[in-house]
């Protein structure tokens, strides 16, 4: 159990926070790991740093939101090592402001990102997947905000649904050929986006950045503290690792207690 030993595993976002995290814990595992990114040359170092440290890894540059990126990132993961196993969906952006400050073009950025980045994402896997039938994995990455909403995150929360739907669908439409689907859904982790958040929450609120962090993101957690990267990347690992069906469907909340199911 939580063994990846030879599995081709392909992380978006995954050149810094949540995403570097998971990769590093796959390639740990045994995995072979197609760090996926926007940024080309962060990708590249990430996968240079995997290599360093034992790993089997490579970079693809992808901007999930582009079609053509997206087929030929996979295609390219496909020709260096034969398939892909896993994939996690984890490209994501957070946008704050008040619905009637959001402007269409913030609204559909994020959404494409989130929710049209995990459909071609997703679609380019299974096409292999299913061609091979021998199983696999689909992760996306949700929030606690996949079960609840907050001020000032309409098209983050609205995203953050969507993936429980395309979850829940790739788990029965995959599941004759043996692929698992489901959803991490963190609370908040200290990462750079986050950390960007906080100002931006404190001046929307008109409240301070301690406020912010104590009342806002970590007054429903049993412990006051922060959901953090190896929480997250622990839970990917069981989920790529398991080997039934017994979990597909489902979403795992991350959260210190937060929010519970």
């Amino acid at each position: 159990m939580n063994r990846l030993d030879g599995k081709v595993c392909v992380v978006t976002g995954a050149a810094s926070g949540i995403g570097l995290r998971i990769a590093e814990v796959y390639a740990q595992a045994g995995g072979k790991v197609a760090i996926a990114d926007l940024n080309r040359e962060a990708a590249e170092a990430a996968a240079d740093r995997l290599r360093d440290a034992g790993g089997d890894a490579m970079a693809v540059a992808m901007d999930v939101t582009d079609e053509a990126q997206v087929v030929d990132g996979i295609a390219a993961v496909v020709a260096a090592w034969g398939k892909v196993d896993v994939l996690v969906a984890n490209a994501g952006i957070q946008i704050v402001n008040k619905i009637t400050d959001f402007s269409l073009a913030d609204w559909k950025k994020l959404l494409a990102i989130h929710l049209d980045g995990a459909f071609l994402t997703t679609r380019e896997c299974l096409r292999d997947m299913e061609t091979r039938r021998e199983g696999g994995a689909i992760i996306y990455m949700g929030s606690v905000h996949s079960h609840l909403a907050s001020k000032l995150k309409a098209p983050y929360v609205t995203a953050k649904h969507g993936l429980l739907g395309l979850a829940r669908t790739v788990a029965k439409e995959a599941a004759d050929y043996g692929v698992r689907a489901n959803v991490i859904c963190p609370g908040f982790v200290r990462t750079p986006l986050v950390d960007k958040q906080i100002p931006e929450q404190a001046k929307e609120l008109g409240i301070s950045e301690d406020e912010v962090v104590a009342n806002v993101m970590l007054k429903d957690t049993v412990d006051g503290e922060f959901t953090t990267v190896d929480d997250v990347a622990n839970v990917a690992l069981t989920l790529a690792a398991f080997e039934t069906n017994a979990l597909t469907g489902q979403s795992l909340v991350v959260s210190h207690g937060w929010f519970m199911q």
